[in-house]
């Protein structure tokens, strides 16, 4: 069996974060089928063309990670029924300078809570259109938009729900035979 480098990319820096409490969930759902490692993106200087000949330090780390990695993952909350800058700053950073992208080619899946009834479905769709756009081999199916309720993914990624567990579990499969299905294309 292998064992997969999943880069994972979290839209939200806030210290609770419930998509930090779901990137840790669908991490234990994997169990040994997968390593995830979350890539920091809050000290990610605002991208600058200016800066292409001298890139920043921060925006190398990031994109050594994602080229480390057999796939992405993106977990995004929803601002203002998008992403959140801190994430697309993150993706515009790693993809650049032209013909620089670390993302080209590698299986990606996109997931995301919110408090809100739609999860966080119109991020998701928005940050679709842009990681097709960086050569991102993204997860059709399943969809996962996860509305959050309090006690429903403790801090350490526990869920407590059998079916949200049951659901989300059905997700990290799916992307793991993606991953598997895309890097033996």
């Amino acid at each position: 069996m292998n064992q997969y480098k999943i880069a994972v990319f979290v839209g939200s820096l806030r210290k609770e974060s419930i998509n930090r409490r779901l990137a840790l969930a669908l991490e234990k759902l994997a169990g040994d089928r997968a390593k995830f490692e979350y890539i920091q993106i809050g000290d990610v200087p605002l991208y600058n063309q200016d800066h292409d000949t001298q890139f920043p330090a921060q925006g190398t780390r990031m994109k050594n990670q994602v080229r480390a990695a057999d796939a992405v993952l993106f977990v995004t909350p929803e601002y203002n029924r998008s992403i959140p800058g801190v994430l697309k700053n993150a993706i515009d950073t790693a993809s650049r300078p032209y013909g620089d992208n670390a993302f080209a080619g590698k299986p990606a899946a996109v997931v995301g809570a919110s408090i809100g009834a739609i999860g966080s479905a119109m991020a998701q769709q928005h940050l679709r259109n842009v990681l097709v756009f960086v050569d991102l081999a993204v997860m059709p199916q399943p969809e996962a938009f996860v509305q959050f309720k309090d006690g429903l993914i403790e801090a350490d990624g526990t869920i407590s729900n059998d079916g949200t567990r049951q659901f989300l579990q059905g997700y990290v499969d799916k992307f793991l035979a993606w991953t598997e299905h895309q890097l033996k294309a």
